[in-house]
């Protein structure tokens, strides 16, 4: 009926463990599985791969192992089949010694996800161990009076095994006096005690051999024996007897070695020698016979070593108290360790990444770190963190575990790098600390385009410049670092006039530097508008523009030209009007030059270089107008050629010049006439009258030498030449006394003038230098005699004697007898053949004409000027002067 009825029972447990373990597996992460101790190396525990859902070959590849700490590791897991093995022997006393239930946990992590599986591997027990007495032998003194029914306590045997593996039973040896009796006692062992059945007489017998054996209800059953030697002594019928039975004391872990703990105390009521107690450790354990020390005479126990809670935290052992007869008593002392805060926390990084790209996204898992104290209570409590203002938190994981994530948005330009410094503080007192430092690389991403250091840039190169020379040089700058951050040069497809910029301008695509392809012409093109890209060389690469302005910087390289007057295309050359009777100022006509080149090169001043009449004429240092100087007097010559230069202001300046001829005249009608009726010498009569003229020369010399030594003479009486002046000059009278110096009755002009003048193409708005003139007391300009240029082109007579007729432009009006004047629209030029086409410009704007005009005395100065400019200086002078005079 018991059989059936415990069948029943085990159905109930069986289904009931079914149960829980579909509850398990529904909802916990926890793994349980049971062996029994003492396997084999690498027998089989549990199928972890099926439990994981997992086939065998995909717990390498997702980096499933085991982490647990702390003891030697006795389980390992098998790669090819998934099973969880055993890696050596597995005793369970030697694991849980003293304790009813043998667990063993450990946890299991896979990497791809950073969880935590734990397993629990409950030891069960096997008859692996026999019974044994730690004394083998004992020997017990016992009075021979010693009444029957007297119990002596034997010592109690030990198996470490549990359950019917453990001790059960004790068993004595066959005897006539004695008998066994085991005691259960509170803490559930087995004690036994040797009980006098009959008296003792110890001269029948002074020594009693007895065997006592434990034995256990294992399969096999194994004992253990003690063999016991019962001394007959004589009467001491009073054991000694403690105080207490049970002796309890709490002390701390970090006592000094040789602190008393406590006091045990035991009372014989005998007197003398039978009343004499030794005190002794019944029982004691190794780790506390290394630990503790006990009194025999005085019974104190204290410490003879360091304690350690994390060690053991509570010790058991047993005193005993025997006199000089043999009795003994015994006690039990239980020693608890209390816990200080002695050891700091322990973090183990059970996984770790070094580097993560900085487009991570947040709850990246940086580390798993598992932390532990040894302590216990609060002492053993920790409280894991890590510096603020970091973009990283700590979350908490399975059991211990804490899992440092990502919490923002990382940037690599910004922080390159981090130092993580994980804090683990217990709640002991005081506290203690651990700190565990974690370096973190935050890998680069191309997510920075090139930035140029200037938003544009300007450049300048001057024009004519040759062919590969360097404009300028751009940077960009990317904060990406390696390959992101190499940055090649680029220009933008663009074109200018029609023409691909890239053949104006090339780029070095590592260095920005730009250079020039083609000599720049400033008048061409002034400047050029170019876009620069940068592009680094990341996936995808990423670019950015920057806007180049070249400036083409102008060289004087053109020449000033000259717009008026311009050169006739019918081979005459121009001629301008001037009336006799204009005042000084009169415009005569205007220079007009433009320069192609700009600014400074372009500053044009107009110069009067070479005049037949020197300080007639003036220019216009900026304007370019011709002015006259003077009043026009009789004497002056008919045609005045006038040479004026044009320069710029350039380094080095670059000048043109121009040839005007500006005929003198009283009025028109006349002038056409007088010119009309001039005629040519013949080819005989010229030779003639050269023949004539250089033995004149020659004659007039002579005289002149002897006329100036007259003059010098004559000056010692000034007021005599005054009046010999008037009388010999008649055809000066007209003229200012101011520009003449008379010297014996001879009176010359012997005013010049020299100006400098800036003008550019708009010479209005030019910077004017005032002109500065230059009075020299000569007869003849110099240059006028180095260069003497003659009023029409060689190889043209004044007068053509088959030219009578007078040519006039269809928009001149006739002018009326007397006091006639030229009449034209605005602006209406007159224009007029002269000879073999030498032509009159007359402006409206300009003065009435003199009515008359002296042709005879205008072929005379021609005439003379024509055929003496062959002729050295010194004779031109000369003839000159002899002209003026005896006129």
């Amino acid at each position: 009926m018991i059989p059936m009825q415990r069948r029943e029972d085990y159905k109930g447990l069986v289904f009931l463990g079914v149960l829980l373990g579909m509850l398990w597996k529904a909802g916990s992460t926890q793994m349980r599985y049971s062996v029994p101790e003492e396997l084999e190396k690498g027998s089989r525990v549990g199928n972890i791969s099926k439990d994981l859902g997992l086939e065998p070959r995909e717990l390498a590849e997702r980096g499933v192992r085991i982490v647990s700490r702390g003891r030697a590791q006795l389980f390992a897991l098998n790669p090819r089949s998934g099973s969880l093995v055993t890696t050596g022997r597995i005793d369970r006393e030697e694991l849980c010694m003293g304790s009813i239930k043998c667990q063993l946990n450990l946890e299991i992590l896979m990497e791809d996800i950073g969880k935590i599986y734990g397993v629990e591997i409950e030891v069960r027990d096997i008859n692996d161990n026999a019974p044994y007495f730690r004394e083998s032998e004992l020997e017990i003194k016992m009075s021979e009076n010693a009444a029957a029914g007297m119990r002596f306590p034997l010592p109690h045997a030990w198996d470490p095994d549990i359950g019917k593996n453990s001790l059960q039973s004790y068993q004595l040896s066959p005897n006539a006096h004695f008998s066994l009796e085991v005691q259960n006692g509170a803490d559930g062992n087995k004690y036994p005690e040797l009980v006098l059945e009959s008296s003792l007489d110890r001269e029948e017998k002074a020594a009693h051999l007895l065997v006592l054996t434990a034995s256990d209800a294992g399969d096999p059953v194994r004992t253990g024996t003690a063999r016991i030697r019962v001394m007959v002594v004589d009467a001491n019928d009073n054991a000694p007897a403690f105080a207490r039975s049970e002796y309890r004391v709490s002390v701390r872990e970090n006592v000094a070695v040789g602190t008393q703990l406590l006091l045990v105390n035991a009372t014989d009521p005998d007197e003398g020698a039978n009343a004499e107690v030794i005190y002794s450790f019944r029982y004691v354990d190794d780790k506390a016979a290394k630990v503790f020390k006990l009194d025999s005479n005085l019974g104190t126990i204290s410490t003879i070593g360091e304690l350690n809670h994390e060690e053991s935290g509570f010790y058991e052992m047993e005193v005993q108290a025997t006199d000089n007869a043999g009795y003994s008593a015994r006690a039990k002392v239980l020693v608890t360790v209390l816990d200080v805060n002695d050891n700091a926390p322990e973090v183990a990084i059970t996984s770790l990444t070094n580097s993560v790209p900085e487009n991570s996204p947040r709850g990246t898992l940086i580390a798993l770190l598992n932390v532990n104290d040894q302590d216990s209570g609060e002492n053993g409590q920790v409280i894991c963190s890590i510096q603020e203002n970091l973009p990283f938190k700590l979350e908490k994981s399975y059991g211990n575990y804490y899992r440092l994530v990502t919490d923002a948005v990382l940037d690599r330009e910004e922080v390159p790098s981090y130092n993580i410094t994980v804090t683990a503080t217990d709640r002991g007192s005081p506290p203690l600390t651990t700190e565990t430092h974690l370096a973190l690389d935050i890998a680069d991403t191309n997510d920075n385009s090139p930035i140029f250091l200037q938003a544009s840039y300007w450049a300048y190169i001057p024009e004519n410049n040759p062919r590969g020379a360097s404009i300028a040089s751009v940077t960009a700058h990317d904060p990406d670092s390696d390959k992101n951050a190499q940055v090649t040069y680029s220009l933008a497809e663009d074109t200018h006039q029609g023409v691909p910029l890239s053949s104006y301008v090339s780029i070095n695509s590592d260095t920005g530097v730009l250079y020039a392809l083609h000599s720049f012409d400033y008048e061409q093109f002034p400047d050029l508008q170019l876009q620069v890209m940068a592009r680094d060389s990341g996936d995808p690469p990423l670019s950015s523009n920057v806007s180049l302005s070249l400036f083409v910087l102008d060289q004087n390289d053109n020449v000033p030209e000259i717009l008026y007057p311009t050169l006739p295309t019918d081979g005459s050359t121009g001629v301008e009007l001037a009336p006799r009777s204009a005042e000084p100022g009169y415009l005569v006509t205007k220079v007009v030059a433009v320069d192609r080149d700009s600014g400074q090169n372009a500053w044009l001043s107009y110069r009067l270089l070479k005049a037949s009449e020197p300080g007639l004429f003036s220019v216009g240092l900026h304007t370019g107008e011709i002015s006259t100087a003077r009043a026009l007097m009789d004497r002056d010559a008919l045609k005045q050629n006038l040479v004026v230069s044009v320069q710029d202001h350039g380094q080095p300046p670059l000048s043109a010049t121009v040839t005007l001829t500006v005929a003198i005249a009283d009025s028109i009608p006349d002038v056409l006439a007088d010119l009309d009726n001039l005629e040519s010498p013949s080819t005989s009569e010229t030779s003639g009258l050269t023949l004539y003229l250089v033995v004149a020369v020659a004659a007039v010399s002579t005289v002149f030498l002897v006329f100036v030594l007259v003059l010098l003479a004559l000056r010692l009486r000034r007021w005599h030449s005054l009046r010999l002046l008037r009388a010999g000059g008649p055809g000066l009278a007209d003229v200012a006394a101011s520009h003449f110096v008379g010297v014996d009755g001879v009176q010359a002009f012997l005013q010049t003038y020299s100006h400098e003048v800036s003008l550019t193409a708009g010479s209005r708005k030019s910077h004017l230098i005032f002109p500065q003139p230059n009075y020299a007391d000569t007869l003849i300009s110099q240059e006028s005699c180095e260069k003497p240029e003659p009023l029409l082109p060689s190889g043209d007579s004044i007068f053509s004697r088959d030219n009578h007729a007078l040519n006039q432009n269809s928009n001149i009006q006739e002018a009326e007898t007397g006091g006639s004047s030229l009449v034209g629209g605005s602006g209406s030029k007159f224009q007029a053949s002269l000879g073999h086409g030498v032509k009159l410009h007359l402006n409206k704007q300009k003065t009435k004409l003199i009515n008359k005009i002296d042709f005879s005395l205008l072929y005379k100065m021609l005439f003379t000027e024509l055929w003496i400019r062959d002729l050295s200086c010194i004779f031109q002078q000369h003839i000159l002067v002899m002209f003026f005079y005896f006129r």
